[in-house]
């Protein structure tokens, strides 16, 4: 880390902590997300991390990116996620949007006065993506979309949706990608789910009926909604995988705190070798998946995204904020069970981490396909 990503961190570290962390408990249990808390987020300049100064954004490297993503996660793995998806939002503008597009939504996206959302899953279409039905038929000077999306982050809260709809045929082929607004006529919302985890980022079913979308919110043309939605998953592959890095760290470091602080049998439980064993293995957890994480990241920031990599990250990052949580409650024991201490909602705000952007059996595919290619080519 350099001077820069450590005043960086240092500084957003301090209003994550004096800002979010005191409210987080109840939030968590009330379900409630703060507006004003991503607007905080927005003028510490990190809702539009890597997209151009031009467009209100602060023009740093992905690598920068993982290093905020991880600092906001280790306070509040839902406001992190927020910040991903919508900045995932941007980036799917910045690089398929056309001029007037990226003037008109971009600067109240980077600002943070704004929450972007993106919509690809329905109910029977998750990690099959190209098997979605939510239509798009052409009228005079636009679209009408009818259909509903599944499991939306933001949904309700973001003001931008990246929508993708059926112009054409089966098959991915036939998808285009739409910019859709919150309050466009035939838009509507329906239930917020009721998670696990998660719980101060809303998810909501998003409703389109006969929902006209004008022409120049079609994004890229016709038939290209695929392209738009593959093209931002390595970079949100890897966004997760960072705050999956963040996540995990907290639960190490909740648990290094009490193992040192809790005594039984005359010393701290940090003493008994079982207990130095399983934090050792977390700590090298945590720093194998960050390094991993800033080598996917490195790819991106080289213009060359290696596919493979983003993939291993997330899987590899998210698979271990899962065990390392689970593990934090565990030297915790009884406390670790309840809300006196953090580690139970971090288990299960971890949970999702290993289902969203591809679920982490689908990156095994992704990471199988690309090793066939690979040594099919040296055969």
């Amino acid at each position: 880390m350099n001077d820069f990503q450590k005043e960086l961190c240092q500084n957003l570290s301090k209003y994550c902590w004096d800002t979010i962390e005191p409210h987080m408990e109840h939030d968590d249990a009330e379900g409630k997300f703060r507006m004003e808390f991503f607007k905080g987020l927005g003028d510490y300049g990190v809702a539009g991390v890597t997209l151009p100064e031009e467009y209100g954004g602060a023009g740093l490297s992905y690598i920068d990116y993982c290093y905020v993503l991880e600092e906001i996660s280790k306070v509040s793995v839902p406001y992190a996620v927020t910040v991903s998806v919508s900045s995932m939002v941007q980036s799917i503008l910045n690089e398929y949007g056309s001029k007037s597009q990226k003037e008109k939504f971009l600067l109240p996206l980077t600002s943070g006065e704004e929450i972007g959302a993106f919509a690809l899953s329905e109910s029977h279409s998750g990690s099959d993506a190209a098997a979605l039905k939510t239509t798009a038929r052409k009228v005079e000077g636009g679209y009408l979309l009818n259909g509903t999306k599944m499991w939306i982050t933001s949904g309700g809260i973001a003001k931008t949706y990246i929508v993708m709809a059926r112009t054409g045929g089966e098959g991915a082929k036939g998808v285009s990608a739409f910019i859709v607004r919150d309050g466009d006529k035939g838009f509507s919302f329906g239930k917020a789910e009721k998670k696990m985890g998660w719980k101060t980022s809303p998810t909501r079913e998003l409703i389109f009926e006969n929902c006209f979308v004008a022409d120049e919110n079609l994004l890229l043309g016709e038939g290209k909604g695929f392209t738009v939605a593959m093209g931002g998953l390595d970079r949100g592959r890897v966004a997760i995988a960072a705050i999956g890095v963040g996540c995990a760290q907290r639960a190490l470091d909740e648990a290094m705190k009490y193992s040192l602080s809790r005594q039984q049998f005359k010393q701290s439980i940090f003493d008994f070798q079982g207990l130095q064993f399983m934090l050792a293995d977390m700590a090298l957890e945590v720093e194998s998946s960050r390094l991993l994480v800033h080598s996917a990241a490195s790819s991106i920031d080289h213009s060359k995204p290696n596919s493979k990599l983003c993939s291993m990250a997330k899987l590899k990052a998210t698979d271990t904020a899962m065990k390392v949580t689970t593990d934090a409650v565990q030297v915790l024991g009884g406390v670790g069970y309840t809300a006196e201490y953090p580690v139970e909602r971090f288990m299960r705000d971890a949970k999702v981490l290993q289902i969203v952007e591809g679920t982490n059996q689908i990156q095994r595919v992704v990471i199988a396909r690309h090793l066939k290619k690979e040594y099919e080519h040296h055969a």
